[in-house]
C-alpha cells in the first residue's frame, strides 16, 4: 500500500512537471522533452564538480589541478603532502615544464626543517626612499588582496588569524579595513582602489583625512594603490543597492541602500606624474611605504614610471605585479581570458624596464597570480620577485573547494558568500590554524628549493638556476627565455650582504650573486 502511494505520488508529480514543461515557452528542450529534459540542466549545473572529481586527470583541471589542490589541503591540515611513485606529469614531452638546477655542494644553508622559520623579505620595504616607517617584512609569503564583501566575514577572520600565526601580512583588498581584518592581529597592507573605499568622502572623492584616521586605528604597515588586477584589468564594478548593508556602508564609507560604482580608473590622479605626487603625499602624511598594484598591458606606463623615478626625487616603494592567471575577482569572460599578460611575461617586462635603468634594488617587487605553489613561486623569485602574495591558494587553505561559485553568492563552503547559513559552517579558529600551516609549509618548501639550488634564501635564486624545457630534447634558462641580461634577477651585492646578515648573523663567508 505504501509503495503504491509513493509511486502514485511520483506519477502525479511527474505529470505536473510535464504539464508545466509543455506549456512554458522559455526552454525548447523542456517543451520537446518534458521531465527528462531537466537532466540536461542538472548535468550543466554539476558539470564542474563531475569533472573535478571523476572525469579529469590529476593534472588536467584548471585553474588548479587535483594534485595542486591536494598539496594545498594536505599542507593546511599538516598531513603528508608528499607524492609517491614518481611524477605523473608528462615531463618528457610537455613544452614549458621547468627544471630547477640543484647543486652538489653549497655553503651554510638555512634549516629547511624548522617549522617556526619566518623567512624574511630580501629588501627593506620603504628603506631606499627613507620612509619614516620603513621595515623588513618577516615573511616572503603574504595574503593577497581580497575584500570583505567578496569574501565572508568568517573567511577574512580566518585569513587574518592565519597570517598572524605565520608572521605574514594581510592585504585588505579595495573594500577597506573591516572588523574582520582586525580580529586575528595580523599586520595589514591597506589597499586603495578606484572607489577609495574606507578613505573617501560621500561624493566618492579621495579623502586624505579619512585615510589618516583609518590608518591610525589599525595595524597598517604599508599602503597599496590598486591600478588594476589580473582578474579584470581596466574594469570597474558596481555594488548594487541591496548589497549595501549598514555594515558594508560603514566599512566602505558609502551610503546605505544606494548603488555604488567603482570606476575603471582613478580620479585622484590622471597620469604618471600626478600619480607619483599622490604617492609621495600619502607617504609623507602617513610615514608608510606606498606602492602600486597592477596587471601588465601596454608598456608605456612602466617605461615612463621608471624614467621619472631615475632622479630619486619621487618613486613608489613597491610594485605588485598581478598576472592574468589571477582570479579572486569575478569578471566578464573576455577579461578573464584575454586581457592582461600572464604573470611571467608581464613581470619580466616590468622588471626589465627597471633593470635597464639600474633601479631594481630601489624597489621591492611583489608577485601575485597562482604563486602559492612552490614551483611557480620559485620561478617568481628567480625572475626577480622579492615577495609573493597568495590569494586562491589561501582561500583553499580555509576551505575553498574550487566550486567556482564566487560570483553568485552560493559558495558551498562559506568562503566567498555573504549567505549567513553558508558562512555559519566556517569556523574561523580552525581554518585560521590551517591557513597558518599552509603559509608555513609553503615557506619551508621554498627553503628546501633554495637549499637544493645551494643558496641561503629564495631571493638569491637567479634566472640561470631554472630552465624551461621543450620536451626532453631542448631547454633554455629563464634568462634566455625572457631576455634577461647579466645580473638581472639577482640582488645587488649590498642588498645580498644585508640579507645574509639577517638570515645568518654568524655567517663567516661572502656569497656573491651568481649568473651561471
Amino acid at each position: 500500500m505504501k509503495m503504491t502511494t509513493l509511486l502514485g505520488g511520483a506519477v502525479v508529480a511527474a505529470g505536473v512537471v510535464a504539464a508545466r514543461d509543455l506549456t512554458q515557452r522559455k526552454h525548447a528542450i523542456l517543451r520537446n522533452f518534458p521531465v527528462v529534459g531537466h537532466a540536461r540542466y542538472l548535468m550543466e549545473k554539476i558539470g564542474p564538480e563531475l569533472r573535478q572529481y571523476i572525469v579529469t586527470s590529476n593534472d588536467e583541471e584548471r585553474p588548479f589541478s587535483r594534485d595542486q589542490r591536494r598539496w594545498v589541503y594536505a599542507s593546511a591540515k599538516e598531513q603528508n603532502n608528499y607524492f609517491g611513485f614518481g611524477t605523473d606529469n608528462d615531463i618528457e614531452h610537455t613544452q614549458g615544464h621547468i627544471h630547477i638546477k640543484h647543486r652538489t655542494f653549497a655553503d651554510k644553508l638555512p634549516d629547511d626543517h624548522d617549522p617556526a622559520a619566518k623567512l624574511p623579505a630580501a629588501k627593506v620595504l620603504g628603506g631606499p626612499r627613507g620612509r619614516a616607517k620603513a621595515f623588513r617584512p618577516e615573511s616572503i609569503v603574504n595574503i593577497s588582496a581580497m575584500s570583505f564583501g567578496s569574501l565572508s566575514g568568517p573567511a577574512i577572520t580566518a585569513l587574518n588569524l592565519g597570517a598572524h600565526k605565520a608572521g605574514a601580512m594581510h592585504n585588505t583588498g579595495e573594500g577597506g579595513i573591516s572588523p574582520y581584518h582586525l580580529e586575528g592581529g595580523a599586520d595589514l597592507i591597506m589597499q586603495i582602489g578606484t572607489a577609495y573605499f574606507g578613505c573617501r568622502d560621500l561624493d566618492g572623492t579621495f579623502s586624505l583625512e579619512r585615510l589618516k584616521e583609518r590608518v591610525a586605528t589599525a595595524p597598517v604597515k604599508a599602503i597599496e594603490i590598486k591600478l588594476s588586477q589580473g582578474a579584470k584589468p581596466g574594469l570597474g564594478g558596481l555594488l548594487p543597492a541591496p548589497k549595501v548593508t549598514p555594515e558594508i556602508a560603514e566599512i566602505r564609507g558609502i551610503e546605505v541602500g544606494k548603488d555604488c560604482a567603482s570606476p575603471s580608473r582613478h580620479t585622484a590622479f590622471h597620469d604618471v606624474d600626478s600619480m607619483l605626487d599622490f604617492v609621495e603625499m600619502i607617504a609623507t602624511e602617513t610615514g608608510l611605504p606606498v606602492g602600486i598594484k597592477s596587471a601588465v598591458g601596454e608598456m608605456g606606463f612602466w617605461q615612463e614610471l621608471a624614467a621619472k623615478m631615475l632622479s630619486g626625487e619621487r618613486g613608489v616603494d613597491f610594485i605588485t605585479i598581478d598576472g592574468a592567471e589571477g582570479g579572486t575577482g569575478a569578471a566578464p569572460l573576455i577579461f578573464s581570458d584575454a586581457i592582461a599578460m600572464p604573470y611571467r611575461i608581464g613581470f619580466s617586462r616590468v622588471y626589465g624596464t627597471f633593470a635597464e635603468l639600474g633601479l631594481t634594488d630601489a624597489v621591492t617587487f611583489i608577485g601575485s597570480a597562482k604563486l602559492g605553489l612552490p614551483e611557480n613561486a620559485a620561478v617568481a623569485f628567480a625572475l626577480g620577485a622579492d615577495m609573493i602574495n597568495v590569494g586562491r591558494e589561501a582561500m583553499m587553505s580555509v576551505g575553498c573547494i574550487q566550486a567556482q561559485r564566487c560570483h553568485d553568492d552560493t559558495c558551498p563552503t562559506g568562503v566567498a558568500t555573504q549567505n549567513k547559513w553558508l558562512t555559519g559552517g566556517l569556523d574561523p579558529q580552525d581554518k585560521g590554524d590551517r591557513c597558518a600551516s599552509y603559509l608555513k609549509t609553503l615557506r619551508r618548501e621554498l627553503m628546501k628549493v633554495s637549499a637544493a639550488v645551494g643558496v641561503a634564501h629564495p631571493g638569491l635564486i637567479t634566472p640561470h638556476d631554472i630552465e624551461v624545457m621543450n620536451g626532453d630534447y631542448e631547454s633554455r634558462t629563464l634568462a634566455g627565455v625572457y631576455g634577461y641580461k647579466d645580473h638581472w634577477g639577482s640582488l645587488g651585492s649590498q642588498v645580498t650582504q644585508e640579507l645574509l646578515d639577517v638570515v645568518h648573523p654568524q655567517r663567516s663567508f661572502d656569497e656573491k650573486p651568481r649568473t651561471a
